[in-house]
């Protein structure tokens, strides 16, 4: 894809399930894999007679994304009955919010190959998600299936400003915003179970020759995207598919072709076209007369606040500089949650080395953890312990395998790092004069070594380091052993 032959515009639609025990309007449960339609009563079903009572805790959640997001919050809102047909939607209508949003005019700001990005957010606004259509996808003739449990779900629906200028920073936006709902606790944002989906609005801009101004192709809006991957693939292609429409038809332009809804196929590689877009006034939206407006006071709005902490754009700047660390690890730290940075935290002021408590964290620690099931709370070997092995590692000069030994046994026998040392009968060897003639005897033993080291192959210095550490089984500190090999090495 050449893009200096056309700009990529997207704006996304982000879907976010929020983290309550039941719907939006009424008692049933949100609980992912029960029995079909299970979890209805007269209210999601839309019976006659039955009357919605808003979740407090959906709103709530609501309100702390919105702040997250750097909104304006509303201090009055209303819902709204957006009116349309679905089989899997049993009232006809969607409670919703239109022109009074929760939150509007805020931003979330991306890490892109170019710096920091930051991408404007139209609004954010409560509504309740439909049911699921289970159709005969082998053509055989059998019935189309509907499961109710999905409808009345809260969700979140967040729309960005038309501000994302390729896949690949679609892609990040999805991924910030699942950091940031999830480190919030307002989702799970388990994409698979269809708790975070999203929306990719497309289109492109092509410039003409000079004077010519810039022509747009008209809207497309990928529908329910729930992988990284697919969004990035689904934009990427659409573009190219756009760019490439435009040019079998110059007549193909925005204003002239209206806009329209597809789906992404994964199999095929392709997105495929769906119908028309509806605009706002297809919807007949009207405000919802069972259910009374929301006012947010002072004193509720700044509760929300308090409760949300360090934000990850902050947390990330913090833990760069603070510890001096890369921006690899960081987003590593950062990937495993709050409980993980606090965790290392925690080792790093104990050992005084943040770069090895992060190597540690990241390869034993989570090896650990998918070994065993569970989480860093329920891990015998606390952040204190860790730290404190991490030290001793330093100042006794304990090889990589010797370290994993002791680790190991503080893990399994729940030992202080000195009484796992001691069980092992670990002893390191300082005395410069025993590991002088150490590495004399392994000198002597690999002449072939020391000749292609004279040779300038000085990786050829690893065997006789190598060779003194088996001869000890690891009891000589490895950073004595390449002090006196180098010197005798150059001394011969």
């Amino acid at each position: 894809m050449n893009t200096q032959k056309y700009h990529i515009v997207v704006g996304l639609e982000v879907h976010v399930q929020l983290l309550t025990r039941t719907k939006l309007f009424c008692g049933c449960g949100t609980v992912f894999g029960a029995a079909p339609n299970s979890q209805t009563c007269p209210v999601c079903l839309g019976l006659p007679g039955s009357l919605p009572v808003m979740n407090r805790r959906a709103f709530e959640l609501g309100l702390r994304a919105a702040l997250a997001l750097n909104c304006s919050i509303a201090r009055f809102t209303k819902w709204d009955r957006k009116n349309y047909y679905y089989p899997d939607l049993p009232k006809n209508y969607q409670i919703s919010q239109y022109d009074l949003p929760l939150g509007s005019e805020g931003w979330l700001e991306i890490n892109t190959s170019q710096g920091i990005k930051r991408i404007g957010i139209i609004r954010c606004h409560l509504e309740e998600d439909a049911g699921k259509m289970l159709h005969d996808e082998r053509g055989t003739g059998r019935d189309s299936l509907v499961d109710l449990n999905r409808t009345g779900t809260p969700l979140l629906e967040i729309v960005s400003k038309p501000e994302l200028s390729s896949p690949e920073e679609a892609r990040l936006y999805l991924e910030e915003m699942r950091l940031l709902m999830r480190e919030l606790g307002v989702s799970d944002c388990e994409m698979q179970e269809g708790s975070l989906r999203c929306d990719a609005n497309v289109n492109i801009r092509i410039p003409q020759a000079e004077g010519g101004g810039v022509l747009a192709t008209p809207i497309v809006e990928i529908k329910n995207l729930n992988s990284f991957r697919f969004l990035e693939q689904a934009v990427r292609y659409e573009a190219q598919r756009q760019y490439e429409q435009w040019q079998k038809d110059p007549g193909y332009l925005l204003g002239k072709v209206s806009k329209a809804t597809a789906g992404w196929d994964e199999a095929s590689g392709r997105t495929v076209f769906q119908r028309r877009k509806e605009e706002a006034a297809d919807y007949r939206y009207f405000p919802d007369p069972d259910l009374i407006p929301v006012i947010v006071d002072d004193a509720w709005l700044e509760r929300i606040r308090g409760e949300l902490g360090e934000l990850p754009s902050a947390m990330r700047k913090r833990l760069g500089t603070q510890y001096g660390l890369s921006e690899y690890d960081v987003g590593v730290l950062m990937s495993l949650g709050r409980q993980t940075v606090a965790y290392f935290e925690e080792t790093a002021r104990v050992c005084q080395d943040a770069k090895a408590a992060v190597n540690w964290i990241t390869n034993q620690v989570q090896a650990t953890l998918k070994d065993r099931g569970g989480d860093l709370a329920e891990l015998p070997l606390s952040a204190q312990r860790l730290g404190e092995l991490i030290a001793k590692q330093k100042e006794l000069g304990l090889n990589k395998q010797t370290a994993q030994a002791v680790y190991d046994k503080m893990l399994h026998e729940d030992l202080e790092v000195a009484a796992a040392i001691e069980a092992l009968q670990i002893r390191v060897v300082t005395d410069t004069n025993a590991v002088v003639e150490l590495v004399r005897a392994a000198i002597a033993a690999n002449p072939k070594a020391v000749a292609d080291y004279k040779k300038g192959k000085t990786a050829a210095a690893n065997v006789l380091k190598g060779a003194v550490m088996r001869q000890t089984k690891g009891s000589v500190r490895a950073d004595v052993v390449e002090a006196v090999l180098k010197e005798e090495l150059e001394r011969g």
